[in-house]
């Protein structure tokens, strides 16, 4: 077998993988925030005031329930934002996760949800950067 000719092969479908798995980042990182947006006004998922660290609790001039509608909307924003401008919407998600991993952590407890939120941003920082290479691929 020639090792040449396979990776001659799979040089011509690397770009038709790296745009599939781009699409399915760009759809994933727009839908799932517009989703957990929606739901922090429904609570259907969950009571999603509960994951408020109470040092956030303690320093906000709100109510639990009223600044998650806030964080909602803020989400449903940024869901949209991957779907007009995917580069600078990924990168405002990959942050907002990070964000609420640590608002996570300072809660002292669901770890297991905020190492899961860090790596979701890390799988939109990699949308973030796979959309900078789009035109090598193009």
């Amino acid at each position: 077998m020639n090792t040449s000719a396979i990776s001659a092969a799979e040089a011509r479908t690397a770009p038709d993988r790296v745009g599939q798995a781009t699409m399915l980042l760009k759809y994933t990182f727009a839908l799932v925030p517009i989703v957990a947006g929606l739901d922090k006004f429904l609570n259907l998922l969950t009571d999603w005031s509960k994951y408020l660290a109470p040092v956030v609790v303690d320093s906000i001039p709100l109510s639990p329930a009223t600044f998650m509608y806030i964080v909602g909307a803020i989400e449903i924003v940024a869901g949209i934002l991957v779907f007009v401008k995917p580069r600078i919407g990924a990168l405002v998600v990959a942050l907002w996760l990070v964000g609420i991993a640590i608002n996570l952590l300072l809660s002292g407890q669901y770890y297991d949800v905020a190492v899961r939120d860090l790596v979701m941003a890390i799988a939109a920082f990699s949308l973030y950067l796979l959309l900078g290479d789009r035109e090598r691929f193009a």
